[in-house]
């Protein structure tokens, strides 16, 4: 079995685990208003030794939400709504003969906040819908991971599932497992704290994780274009090196994905650093990794066109016994199945408009993330559970098992009938046997 040496980046990620559990001072608002005030008042007393008296009608002061500066009377001042807001609004204050006056507008209003009111309804419904999201996509990539587990593990362990398609299918395993388990990182490592959603505040450990989750999409439809070309190679050429071919799809299934993914992520880095690299505000980004999917999607559904037409062929001028056709057309059958399935999924989403109704957006998001989370499920069950290979190795260990157990009891049941018998049961035997060989000799 191959491993791949992304594994190494992934313990390199769970390194990083212990370094994001404390909140950063930056994101806490009680620690934000305090840095405000220090600079407040070293911006006021800056000004205050620097202006000459009698000018100056309204002194400077910190209100516990902003600095106002000195002002002469009549003049207006703003300032811009609280930095752990958010929020671009802006208050205003007059500088009057009496003093300064109340702020206008109110924040609550100016800044679109609520101060008495503890959490805001949209953000409550946002939360509810993102709690919604992560639980449904959590139990599709637990069942992915689960069923992937068991797949990988049954064509390992059976010897006689030991050939050069079974390894293509592992890779391509390996690929989801990846993926599923860097989901679950990601969540941990993005939602270790609620203020996390409050702050804007993301680890690197995070980026790094959507990074490698991204590249494990990318894998999953480069060994799909490999699960192709494999079969199309069989039906092809009858003769070829698959230890060969073993080493170049390695290299196209886990290297070509990298190059793509060390791509993105640099030009994620120097025009789009924000969040978790989950953002699209730059939709040419996201183009990077988008092409070649579209490339594998298109290059394996030709391989599939052309794969049954060579069947059809065969069949009809009867160059291929029974058996290897019948072979050949599940291996198709599945084969084509999965890449039409994920790539009308990918194209679909891929193009899909971001900039839609909330409602609409938020209903195709879960589509979305639902269809994702058990992609993996989908792949352990044609690739291996429905295999017929697989399911006539499991039934001949399954009755190698029972053969065993059946030979282990009656030995004992033997063993138990004679203890109870005794002796007499052996001179009983014995005087049977005697008058059946004196009447064969007198015969």
């Amino acid at each position: 079995m191959w491993i791949p040496g992304e594994l190494a980046l992934i313990a390199f990620l769970l390194e990083c685990f212990s370094h994001v559990r404390a909140i950063p001072p930056e994101c806490d608002p009680n620690y934000i208003l305090l840095q405000d005030e220090v600079n407040c008042m070293e911006l006021l007393k800056i000004n205050r030794s620097s202006s000459s008296s009698g000018k100056q009608e309204c002194w400077g002061f910190w209100d516990h939400l902003n600095c106002w500066p000195h002002a002469v009377a009549g003049e207006v001042m703003s300032q811009p709504c609280p930095r752990f807001l958010h929020t671009a609004g802006r208050v205003f204050r007059n500088c009057t003969e009496g003093g300064w006056t109340e702020p206008y507008p109110p924040h609550e209003i100016a800044c679109e906040y609520g101060f008495n009111e503890s959490v805001p309804l949209e953000a409550l419904r946002s939360q509810r819908y993102f709690l919604y999201a992560r639980v449904m996509y959590s139990a599709g990539y637990a069942l992915s991971l689960a069923s992937l587990t068991i797949a990988v593990t049954i064509l390992c362990v059976f010897r006689r599932l030991h050939c050069t398609r079974n390894f293509v299918h592992i890779q391509l395993f390996l690929s989801f497992i990846l993926r599923a388990a860097l989901i679950f990182i990601r969540d941990s490592v993005l939602f270790s704290s609620e203020d996390h959603f409050h702050c804007g505040v993301y680890p690197v450990s995070c980026k790094l994780a959507t990074a490698l989750t991204n590249y494990c999409i990318m894998a999953n439809y480069s060994w799909l274009l490999a699960e192709g070309h494999y079969l199309y190679s069989l039906v092809t050429v009858s003769l070829f090196s698959h230890r060969r071919h073993l080493w170049w799809y390695i290299i196209l299934g886990w290297g070509s994905p990298m190059v793509l993914i060390i791509g993105w992520s640099w030009a994620r880095y120097l025009h789009e650093d924000e969040g978790c690299w989950e953002t699209r505000r730059h939709e040419w980004i996201w183009w990077i990794l988008r092409v070649p999917v579209l490339l594998f999607i298109i290059v394996n559904l030709s391989f599939f066109l052309k794969i049954i037409s060579i069947l059809v062929a065969k069949l009809r001028t009867q160059d291929m016994p029974g058996n290897e056709f019948n072979l050949y057309r599940k291996l198709a059958k599945s084969s084509f199945l999965l890449v039409s399935l994920f790539g009308l999924h990918y194209i679909l989403f891929a193009f899909l408009p971001h900039e839609a109704d909330d409602k609409s957006y938020e209903i195709w998001n879960l589509i979305e993330l639902a269809f994702a989370s058990t992609q993996g499920f989908v792949v352990a069950v044609l690739y291996c559970f429905l295999n017929g290979e697989v399911q006539n190795e499991i039934q001949r260990r399954w009755r190698r098992w029972r053969l065993k157990q059946r030979l282990q009891v009656e030995p004992r049941r033997l063993q138990g009938s004679m203890s109870q018998s005794g002796g007499g049961a052996t001179n009983v035997s014995l005087l049977n046997k005697r008058p059946a060989t004196s009447q064969s000799g007198l015969v």
